[in-house]
């Protein structure tokens, strides 16, 4: 079969797209952004790409088109595809119709921590000998890719609450039909498609409705927001963190801690992960990998070998001894929780804190409230103002407690970091985005600074 795919390099497209060639279909698709890394993985794959949405990439047609959730009406190839009537779908519903139905879907759900967690449980099932099959919006360091199809019955996906498609606004989440559903956390996110928390609960109660009797519902004990959907209905058993799964005797670092199920010592987790959302996420993949039969020593023992996704703390460069990090933190918790696990780590060494707040629902100053409390565990803050923001992010920035730095152009935002970093810095780069390419330049204006 021919699959064109429209909006292919994302990296949950791009996984579908890698996920269909190897399952023998002939793939093409097209999208605006068609450069390296993820071109290039593609076209490894033997994956012919188009730029831009054309029409005429329809020609011939293929047997089925697979239309990405960031594609509307107006667009060219979207309109050709329903004007000629070609048959189409959504990537959540191609996953299920082709794969995940004969699957045992082990989900992983949550506003935060969801690549992480889903990265450590495809590796935990990974060094239990399973060969899982998954698919995870990044890049695990310790398989190198995004997707694969391992083999049955185990297939992790991390399972995201955005819409299908301009056709389908369900959550995506709901075409999964896992057997085992982590559920991290909720907190509101998504205001450009979600109205308010309710409307997003209400799309993981949709969720937990397709929850099979003999499956298992993994939540923690103390998050509210799970607990009143929980409370909506859940007919799986559910296992909770903080009660059921605890995390003890934390070291001073934060990267040495004991585990316990039902108050009996399993193991002790020794990594070099950083903050306690990492601790959380992994307890999570503990857990979830029991479900799916691995014991809870052979889960720790794969934890200690566990090497993060790319752009979660991710080391870029040190220069005369200064740290540079990339994070894809952007709400305002995951922003605190990722400066206070750095924090753990450097002690009382400087934080530089350099944000990109350039999500849907930053710029339509949702979390704007809470946006300056999340920088001040750093030491200083330098924060790049998108273009056509509908409100003032001077203001913050006046009530913010930490020396914080605004301007709308990244050229005097990296003059600036390089006139403030000084040797022993740790300067973490925050962005759900390229942002314009600032590690590069940054690392080299550093070395041009110091000679290196």
């Amino acid at each position: 079969m021919h699959i064109h795919i429209l909006g292919i390099c994302g990296t949950f497209m791009g996984g579908i797209a890698a996920l269909a060639k190897a399952m023998g279909h002939r793939v093409t698709g097209s999208d605006t952004n068609v450069y390296p890394p993820m071109s290039t993985q593609l076209e490894q794959l033997g994956i012919t790409l188009t730029q831009g949405f054309d029409p005429s990439q329809l020609e011939p047609a293929p047997d089925l088109v697979v239309i990405g959730n960031a594609l509307s009406r107006g667009n060219p190839a979207v309109e050709a595809v329903l004007d000629r009537n070609l048959p189409y779908t959504s990537g959540p519903q191609w996953l299920l119709e082709n794969l995940l139905k004969d699957r045992w879907v082990l989900a992983v759900a949550g506003t935060h921590g969801k690549t992480t967690t889903s990265s450590m449980l495809a590796w935990v099932l990974e060094y239990a000998g399973l060969n899982p099959g998954f698919l995870i919006g990044g890049i695990p360091e310790n398989f190198g890719i995004s997707a694969r199809l391992g083999e049955a019955p185990f297939f992790v996906i991390e399972a995201d609450e955005y819409d299908s498609a301009f056709f389908d606004k369900r959550s995506k989440f709901v075409h999964y039909r896992p057997r085992t559903l982590v559920l991290n956390n909720l907190e509101f996110d998504h205001a450009d498609i979600f109205e308010d928390l309710a409307a997003i609960q209400k799309q993981f109660h949709h969720l937990l409705r397709m929850m099979p009797g003999t499956g298992l519902v993994l939540s923690p004990a103390d998050d509210a927001n799970l607990e009143r959907t929980l409370e909506m209905g859940c007919w799986t058993p559910v296992e909770k963190t903080a009660r059921d799964w605890q995390i003890v005797n934390v070291s001073a670092d934060g990267r040495q801690f004991d585990i316990l199920f039902q108050n009996a010592l399993q193991g002790r987790v020794e990594w070099s992960l950083m903050g306690g959302h990492n601790r959380n996420n992994g307890l999570m993949a503990i857990a979830a990998a029991r479900h799916a039969g691995v014991p809870t020593s052979v889960a720790i023992e794969a934890l200690n070998q566990f090497r993060n996704v790319k752009r979660r703390m991710e080391t870029r460069a040190r220069v005369a001894g200064i740290t540079l990090y990339d994070d894809f933190a952007h709400h305002p918790t995951a922003i605190a929780t990722t400066i206070a696990g750095l924090r753990a780590r450097v002690g009382d060494e400087r934080i530089l804190a350099v944000l990109e707040p350039r999500s849907n629902t930053m710029k339509m100053g949702v979390h704007k409230d809470s946006l300056a409390a999340s920088w001040q565990g750093a030491d200083a803050a330098f924060v790049l103002e998108p273009a056509g923001l509908g409100w003032s992010m001077q203001a913050l920035v006046d009530k913010s407690q930490t020396p914080t730095w605004l301007t709308s152009e990244l050229d005097r935002l990296i003059e600036r970091l390089v006139e403030q970093a000084k040797p022993g810095d740790h300067i973490l780069m925050m962005s759900n985005g390229g942002f314009g390419g600032i590690h590069q330049k940054l690392q080299q204006a550093l070395e041009d600074k110091y000679g290196v």
